[in-house]
């Protein structure tokens, strides 16, 4: 540690001599925090152009107080989790913005919804913290003592001014029930996803609220109730279901994920069932599979690298305490119509 320092101090004292300014005038400039003249900065700047100066990450933090990591943490109770199709797409978005800022990300997924994850952040000394999916209330409490700047995506909590990254998940059930019912269908089967979790809750309200109000309720028996919000689940459900599948008369098929409803489909398709002819599917999220699979499902869309982005551009504002940071707007969905209900 001692040789990094001394390394950096003579680089920094070096800069300092040739532009004629004291040490702290130099450091003043490469963390841009503190009073430093417009000449003097430029000639700073210029010096350090010149010398191709590149301060470490240790040196950065010496002089700004930071460390220029960020963690991601990645509550999901089952796999996959990373390379989970939606929470990659966020996973991605969030490492490019990071990285157009210098900021260094550290990831880490838990799947017990423990606190070990956040003690591994805390070592880490991340000078903030992006959440993702559903979180228990002690977790949050407990990063919230450290005092570290977070935010939340497509996940809440009722802890005042936390900034909550979200879909519009309600108003995207409601899409995918009027897209279904103006195509005619009253008969619809329903696979929901696990409804602790925010979105799969939303999403079965804003489908069964808008059919009950335009008149057409769900039938006694027709919610199956996820609990994971995997592939294999949705076959799984399907299969165990086929015979009272089969004897509902149904027309169509709404899963709260673009993975139970493509589970749901291969299942189906085995039993040489004719999708759309015989019956309509509807997912929720756009993942890459939706439209890969043969046939191309139709899904409602949820802008997860808009969320990646949003997430690193506003913890950056946190990190710099900037101030009147306000929650953004919740992301509104699109319906994406393809093979499965045309």
């Amino acid at each position: 540690m001692q040789e990094r320092e001394c390394g950096m101090d003579l680089t920094i004292k070096e800069i300092a001599l040739r532009a004629g300014v004291s040490k702290s005038t130099v450091s003043r400039v490469i963390s841009g925090k503190g009073y430093s003249s417009l000449e003097v900065r430029d000639k700073v700047l210029q010096l350090i152009e010149e010398l191709q100066y590149k301060p470490n990450a240790v040196a950065r933090a010496m002089v700004s107080q930071r460390t220029y990591n960020i963690g991601v943490l990645i509550y999901r109770r089952h796999h996959p989790i990373a390379s989970h199709p939606f929470y990659g797409k966020i996973l991605d978005a969030i490492l490019m913005t990071a990285a157009s800022l210098n900021y260094s990300v550290f990831v880490t997924t838990d799947h017990e919804m423990s606190l070990r994850s956040a003690d591994f952040m805390m070592e880490k000394r991340v000078d903030g913290l992006i959440l993702i999916s559903r979180l228990q209330q002690n977790v949050i409490d407990y990063i919230t003592n450290f005092g570290v700047p977070y935010l939340m995506v497509n996940g809440s909590t009722e802890v005042d001014g936390v900034i909550h990254i979200v879909n519009q998940d309600e108003e995207g059930g409601r899409m995918a029930a009027e897209h279904l019912t103006d195509a005619g269908h009253r008969r619809i089967f329903v696979i929901a996803g696990p409804q602790t979790h925010r979105s799969h809750n939303l999403r079965l309200k804003g489908f069964t609220n808008y059919l009950a109000q335009i008149g057409v309720p769900i039938p006694p028996g027709a919610i199956r109730f996820a609990s994971t919000s995997t592939f294999g689940e949705g076959y799984e459900l399907m299969s165990s279901d086929w015979e009272q599948f089969s004897a509902g008369g149904y027309t169509a098929m709404f899963a709260t994920n673009d993975m139970i409803a493509l589970g749901a489909m291969k299942f189906m398709l085995e039993q040489s069932v004719r999708i759309p002819e015989q019956i309509a599917v509807v997912g929720f999220d756009d993942i890459d599979f939706a439209a890969m699979f043969s046939p191309s499902l139709t899904t409602i869309k949820v802008d997860t690298e808009e969320m990646g982005t949003q997430a690193i551009n506003l913890l950056d504002k946190l990190i710099r305490q900037e101030k009147n940071i306000e929650n953004p707007k919740q992301l509104m969905p699109k319906l994406i119509v393809r093979q499965s209900t045309k």
